[in-house]
């Protein structure tokens, strides 16, 4: 059907503009009770005393929920399936909050608006006590996070990661320049169109389903089960539509609480958050310290390098302790260098648990790398993109940490063609101008993962089965979040069974009747989940033709699918509908077919990012004007949805680069970005013209070839804005986000 390499429509497209599709708080339950929370005004406190006598007047409220009538389970609200083992110090109600938004009671009544006029009524009483705000001031507050019984003792770090390979210490006495700095990158939050919310109901058979817009239904599954001690078969979760996460919904947050008080309560009940509760009370992007050694010789060539990061996770572990590692692995696949030293630590803060969000820990390590790479080309008076071209990995690289092999990397190609695509040298050479505005060029590389290998279950499992209409039913834990990763799977499929990606019919996530799947996170969707669909596909197909053989007295090598139809070699053949019916009326099953894909590589996706930008000497104030992102996919399945991930990429990264910080009050802990009135985004105003050029050389290990861009998407663009403007200025600004009042004290 050659559903490869085409624009196809998202196949929820018609039901998104339409209105049709039902998000999680348009969901019409039967009996549907409404939460509403009581968040701590208080950093760091004891909960000394919760009054919910006046709440409880209220007509129409049927509960208030808190520490003294809560179940009291440690939970980690970033594990991914029952069982596993993670620093437990989450609780639905704590007795001693841990940051500005964490939980203290909640409301239950039968309408939003009862419940939260009755959650303003609730009387507490908090003792204050220490706060630490400051992740250098963490690490004075030093021990070890469990205590012996495995109750958390809240000292930092939380967890670290050290990496030494090669030596680099000689590495550092060959060099002829050796180049040091401080990077810092700030707490920026998803900012998703639909907030956070869940929904929980009593189900007859004595079990709770949750119904919820999440990145895993499992991960869901396993943190209701370990919030309420309760065993996996209890409990019953289907994903929801999604407007939105960017990583923000990967943490089941409010779904704990539903099932309690559902099962409590024996009514189904739905928590929404609003705008401001959703950035107080959920999860940014960390905050990174990063301080990096580079040492060069005069030809450009990387021979040592050091690296320090310490990450703010904020009040909770979450899954930040994964951070240092994770960003020592996306560290040291993107260039061959010789001799590294890496030490990452994570701290608790009395602030927003940090959680994930695009990319994982890469957009903070690349940044803080790329802008350190840049200031060492400017001092040693090399462009830029000849010192990144004369380090860059090429195909078929070991990197050295896990010592996997990085695939068809064509990080090289990016840059190459990305440069002349953009104009790289004549813009250079045209410099940056004179007067009140000055325009700069930069550029940044990247790469990401695709997947966990080899970490945890990193396998899925897909089932297809032919359906009587002659289309075909996609069983598989997909978890769509609004990008277009179903209509991208259903690709596909199609592609291996002759179909169109609409014929596709994709059952939702659902832990009853879904094989485990870790969900989407990592970049995984379409490397790991595509090649199972692609093998269930190309093992469906071949009982198809089979059957079809049967009926059309041919042998089944010599039948090819094609559109719908299962045709012999001169076009006679028969209509998957028609062949559906005659097994059917001889009471044979319709053909199934179910294969599990268990990963064996973990390649890199690359990048290489290009923006101009114009920045006001007077005001600060910084445009970008254009920009060229080209990406190393594999294969584009659908070039238009590729697109269209680099492009709210870009937009991300702008953003991160010269506006967002939910920026925490370093005196009070308060966060005063806490809305989009105090948030500032990238907006469309601020978007400059944005070409995307893609390399698409195959990876062998990938479905049909394709590599993974979601998350990749985002990673380069912080560090080649910051370029363009260090280059503009001649500066060597990296504190992020580059505002105004930092711009203008650089240049003074």
């Amino acid at each position: 059907m050659n559903q490869l390499s085409r624009r196809v429509p998202l196949v929820d497209g018609v039901a998104k503009v339409t209105g049709a599709l039902r998000f999680t708080a348009d969901l019409d339950v039967e009996g549907l009770l409404h939460g509403a929370l009581v968040l701590s005004t208080h950093p760091h406190a004891r909960v000394a005393r919760v009054d919910p006598a006046a709440a409880l007047a209220v007509e129409g409220v049927h509960e208030v929920f808190w520490h003294g009538n809560t179940p009291a389970h440690l939970y980690n609200s970033s594990i991914w399936f029952s069982g596993q083992k993670a620093l437990a110090d989450e609780q639905m109600f704590p007795q001693v909050v841990r940051h500005i938004g964490d939980r203290v009671a909640a409301v239950i009544a039968d309408t939003e608006e009862i419940a939260r006029r009755a959650a303003r009524l609730i009387e507490v009483d908090y003792v204050d006590v220490p706060t630490i705000f400051d992740p250098e001031v963490a690490l004075g507050h030093a021990g070890l996070p469990l205590r012996q019984d495995d109750t958390p003792t809240f000292l930092s770090p939380v967890a670290g990661e050290t990496f030494v390979y090669g030596d680099p210490e000689a590495g550092f006495a060959a060099a002829d320049l050796i180049v040091e700095t401080r990077v810092t990158t700030p707490r920026s939050h998803h900012c998703a169109v639909e907030t956070h919310a869940c929904i929980a109901r009593p189900e007859p058979d004595g079990r709770i389903l949750v119904l919820s817009p999440c990145q895993s239904v499992f991960a869901v599954q396993a943190v209701v089960g370990q919030a309420l001690s309760l065993p996996s078969e209890k409990i019953r979760v289907q994903k929801t539509p999604i407007g939105g996460s960017f990583g923000g919904k990967a943490e089941p947050i409010l779904d704990p609480l539903c099932a309690f008080f559902a099962l409590k309560l024996n009514r189904p009940v739905i928590i929404r958050y609003d705008r401001q509760e959703t950035f107080t009370a959920t999860r940014t992007r960390s905050s990174v310290t990063g301080r990096m050694r580079i040492g060069l010789k005069s030809d450009g060539r990387i021979l040592a390098r050091e690296t320090e990061t310490l990450v703010d996770i904020g009040a909770y572990c979450t899954g930040g302790n994964y951070l240092p590692s994770s960003m020592l692995q996306r560290l040291v696949r993107l260039y061959d260098v010789p001799a590294e030293r890496y030490s990452g630590r994570a701290v608790y803060t009395n602030t927003v648990p940090a959680g994930a969000f695009r990319g994982y820990g890469s957009p903070q390590i690349h940044t803080i790398a790329e802008i350190s790479l840049d200031i060492a080309a400017r001092r040693m008076g090399m462009d830029p993109v000849a010192l990144r071209q004369r380090n860059l990995v090429g195909p078929g690289a070991i990197e050295p940490w896990q010592g996997l092999d990085l695939g068809n990397a064509r990080g090289r190609e990016c840059l190459a063609r990305g440069a002349e695509a953009f104009s790289w040298v004549g813009r250079r050479q045209r410099g940056v101008g004179r007067g009140r505005w000055r325009r700069g060029v930069g550029v940044a590389s990247a790469t990401h993962i695709n997947g966990c290998y080899p970490g945890f279950h990193e396998e899925t499992t897909a089932s297809l089965r032919l359906l009587p209409d002659g289309r075909a039913e996609l069983i598989c834990a997909l978890h769509d979040l609004g990008c277009g990763a179903d209509t991208t799977l259903a690709q596909i499929a199609a592609e291996t069974l002759g179909l169109r990606a609409c014929d596709i019919v994709i059952v939702p996530a659902d832990t009853d009747t879904c094989p485990y799947d870790l969900g989407t996170r990592a970049s995984r969707m379409t490397y790991i989940c595509g090649e199972a669909i692609r093998r269930a596909g190309v093992s469906l197909a071949r009982s198809v033709r089979a059957a079809a053989g049967l009926e059309l007295n041919t042998p089944a090598d010599d039948l090819r699918l094609e559109a719908g139809t299962v045709r012999r070699r001169d076009d006679a053949g028969i209509a998957l509908p028609d062949l559906a019916a005659r097994l059917a009326s001889r009471g044979i099953e319709l053909p199934a077919a179910t294969e599990s894909y268990r990963a064996q590589a973990n390649p890199g996706s690359y990048a290489a990012h290009f923006a101009e930008v114009e920045v006001d000497r007077l005001t600060g104030r910084v445009m970008v004007t254009d920009y060229l992102a080209a990406h190393d996919v594999g294969r584009a399945i659908n070039p238009m949805l590729v697109e269209g991930q680099i492009h709210g990429g870009v937009q991300i990264g702008i953003g991160y680069a010269l506006y967002e910080d939910v920026a925490i009050d370093l005196a009070t802990g308060r966060m005063r970005g806490d809305s989009f009135s105090r948030y500032t985004l990238a907006n469309a105003p601020e978007m400059p013209p944005l070409r995307v050029l893609l390399v698409e050389e195959g990876e062998p290990t990938g479905p049909f070839g394709a590599k993974a861009i979601g998350e990749i998407a985002t990673i380069p663009v912080a560090a080649a804005v910051v370029n363009a403007v260090n280059d503009a200025l001649g500066t060597e600004l990296t504190e992020l986000p580059l505002s105004p009042e930092r711009v203008l004290a650089a240049i003074d």
